[in-house]
């Protein structure tokens, strides 16, 4: 049995989501609380196996919340956000730096046409979240626990025309991490497919601009690749990179479930093969894993990232299973690591 604490102001969303979470039978909720407050002395006091939180709450709210709870008694967070205003949005994903491990739009009334979907994608996040492992959020970073990792060194500069990064679950933390670790001439673009609820994805490019010295957008058909820019795949498209290295964008089934999906943005890059540098990051599923192995055997460079960081190694773990990964790292050592393969661009 899953235990479930709610946070969430409003007594008829609080009704809302304790009927949609304990319709399953594996799902029981043992508290709610209206306020921050109310939610870190819940915390405390019932250790849930997983906590919703909604980030607009009076007094505390749900960004301060989340850190006050990673720091004082460690549960997995989920985000259940019921707007996709860029204010919130942007807490939303702040609330993820500071421990959050996931973000789910809240499900739509009975009667709306995506009702039994977004109840779906509720009810499954909030299952496996609460199989995630957390660990405890210093209010201040300490010392690091050892010395870095030794750099790879510049034998490793290669010649490259881009980079490819696939993310799900857990992923926004990581990207942010590896965007904030890139030079700010950084020599070749980065594109990027993340799962995330529709109409997130926006904040989700705002939020990544604010992290990296490299300029972040959404991407858009035709769009031709920059040096030293990255672009996000927008909500309900699919996103390759076509002739001459613009980006294309298709309206075509789902692949593995999902659009935008990792496996058709890696089955662009076959063509360009050993240029190309192919990430897979934390998330659930297998979105990406076998496509990051046909990429390696056309010659392209292939990291996964570790189990130890990852919120959920589904996609990465099934990659490593493939032998599709060149490299395992956790995200700072993934900045590190495209950073000796890339050498920097000349700057004017």
């Amino acid at each position: 049995m899953i235990n479930v604490l709610i946070v969430e102001d409003s007594a008829v969303v609080r009704e809302f989501l304790i009927g949609m979470l304990t319709a399953d039978p594996q799902v029981r909720v043992i508290g709610t609380a209206r306020s921050g407050e109310e939610a870190v002395a819940a915390a405390q006091r019932l250790r849930p196996d997983v906590i919703t939180m909604d980030i607009q709450l009076p007094g505390m709210d749900g960004f301060a919340a989340t850190r006050r709870i990673m720091e004082t008694t460690p549960v997995p967070i989920v985000i259940v956000s019921g707007t996709v205003d860029p204010r919130e949005v942007a807490t939303t994903f702040r609330a993820m730096e500071v421990g959050a491990v996931a973000v789910v739009a809240r499900p739509y009334g009975l009667g709306h046409p995506h009702h039994a979907g977004t109840v779906r994608d509720l009810v499954q996040t909030v299952k496996l979240m609460a199989e995630v492992k957390v660990v405890r959020r210093w209010a201040a970073a300490g010392p690091p626990a050892g010395p870095p990792p030794a750099p790879l060194g510049a034998a490793l500069g290669g010649r490259f025309d881009l980079v490819a990064i696939g993310a799900s679950t857990g992923g926004p933390a990581a990207l942010g991490q590896i965007l904030a670790g890139l030079r700010p001439d950084f020599a070749v673009p980065v594109v990027i497919v993340q799962h995330i609820a529709a109409g997130f994805t926006p904040g989700l490019v705002d939020w990544l601009a604010q992290a990296s010295p490299c300029p972040v957008q959404l991407a858009t058909a035709g769009l031709a690749l920059q040096a030293g820019h990255v672009y996000v795949a927008p909500d309900g498209a699919h996103l390759g990179v076509g002739p001459g290295g613009r980006c294309t964008l298709a309206q075509a089934a789902p692949v593995y479930g999902m659009r935008p999906a990792v496996a058709h943005l890696f089955r662009s890059l076959v063509p360009y093969g050993a240029r190309t540098v192919a990430v897979l990051l934390t998330g659930m599923g297998k979105d990406g894993a076998a496509e990051l192995k046909v990429l390696y055997d056309a010659g392209a460079t292939t990291i996964a990232q570790d189990a130890a960081s990852s919120v959920v190694h589904g996609m990465p773990g099934a990659a490593i299973a493939l032998g599709a990964a060149q490299y395992i790292r956790d995200p700072a050592s993934i900045a590190e690591l495209l950073g000796d393969l890339i050498p920097p661009r000349r700057m004017l």
